[in-house]
């Protein structure tokens, strides 16, 4: 019987170990996928791909979409 209460104080205290290296590991890799969501600011309003920056979208749009009208926002980029 006291072999049962040590297995389950070992498998306890390895879990608390795990979940220790886990926090200091950093971000998961959902937390990741979030950040990258929230840089991609810019969206194509024709295949409504996701852009990081303008110049990114221009570059984008002009080899993707070259015979739709571009949008204002990026003209100047």
């Amino acid at each position: 019987m006291a072999r049962g209460h040590q297995k389950a104080q070992s498998q306890a205290k390895n879990q608390e170990k795990q979940k220790a290296l886990k926090s200091k590991q950093g971000h998961s890799a959902n937390e990741q996928k979030k950040a990258a969501a929230k840089a991609l600011t810019f969206q194509c309003p024709v295949c409504r791909g996701l852009m990081p920056d303008p110049k990114t979208f221009k570059q984008h749009f002009e080899n993707k979409h070259p015979s739709s009208p571009m949008p204002e926002e990026i003209k100047d980029a």
